[in-house]
């Protein structure tokens, strides 16, 4: 259970925690999470040790970032700080239901405004986590270079130390190589990504209303963040078609869908290793046949 310092620190934040009033809820895989009662109805509680609070504060960073946009629903940010010993973000609670066809569909026309949403240059103000590994965003105005360092080249130098395989990693340099050869002719802007997009980051609420949570925001090139809807599911058609319709595709946004789906597969491989190690060789080969 948590500590009376937290409940003591949400109350002094404003939060009127009631007392015996928490219980643990799933949808936490890095952080716990809880469902706290207070005064003024549930909020939701993710708790980390003091160590992990930049990591929570980045993502309470990115989640206001996504909820000014004004074109997706987006949890608000009611607390974010420090009590010995944790580090806590407490957010609107949302009482999520199925995952309609409609909901889906909704979601895609809200993700194709919100990828509307353009900034100055490719990255964000600050570094922030794709799951538990840091994510540089250092700002670039060169997509191919900001992806080629921020991206492949650092999730490459930390699966190189956690011991991807020789024949992965030359082929990862061959690949660095021809990364131009990917975006010829396509010129992206600096369009506002969620940048975690699977389909455990999105929920809708009883209402069918479509909700998108635990972001890893910067501003990179759209196809990312639709790269990464396919990459294990949870999406379908409805949104796929609703996505296309609002914004249609670019030229050649099938042959990059592995290209950014590499820089999952390698954190993965640096966050579990085990058979992303072969998902990463796979996906490796298939770019460098295309």
């Amino acid at each position: 259970m948590p500590s009376d310092a937290l409940f003591s620190a949400l109350r002094r934040l404003g939060i009127d925690v009631l007392d015996g009033s928490s219980r643990a809820v799933a949808g936490g895989s890095i952080s716990r999470t809880l469902r706290v009662e207070t005064s003024r109805g549930p909020i939701l509680l993710k708790i980390e040790s003091k160590d992990a609070a930049d990591r929570l504060d980045a993502e309470a960073d990115g989640l206001e970032a996504l909820r000014r946009a004004g074109v997706v629903a987006i949890p608000a940010v009611l607390a974010c700080d420090v009590a010995e010993p944790h580090a806590f973000l407490a957010l609107e609670w949302i009482e999520f239901g199925a995952k309609s066809e409609d909901a889906a569909r909704r979601l895609g026309v809200a993700l194709a405004e919100l990828h509307r949403c353009t900034g100055d240059a490719f990255g964000w103000h600050r570094d922030n986590y794709i799951g538990r590994t840091p994510q540089p965003n250092g700002p670039l105005a060169s997509w191919p270079e900001f992806f080629r360092e921020r991206r492949l080249g650092f999730q490459l130098a930390l699966a190189r130390r956690n011991g991807l395989g020789r024949e992965a990693l030359d082929l990862a340099g061959a690949l660095l190589d021809r990364l131009d050869e990917f975006f010829e002719g396509h010129v992206p802007e600096p369009s506002l990504l969620h940048g975690d997009l699977w389909g455990g980051n999105w929920g809708a609420d009883a209402r069918g209303r479509p909700y998108l949570f635990d972001p890893a925001t910067y501003y990179g090139d759209r196809e990312a963040d639709i790269a990464m809807t396919r990459l294990f599911g949870g999406f379908g058609r409805a949104f796929q078609s609703a996505y296309d319709a609002a914004w249609p595709p670019a030229p050649g946004r099938d042959r990059r869908i592995d290209l950014y789906n590499l820089y999952h597969l390698l954190n993965h491989f640096n966050l579990f290793g085990g058979g992303y190690a072969t998902d990463v060789l796979a996906c490796l080969r298939r770019l460098l046949e295309a």
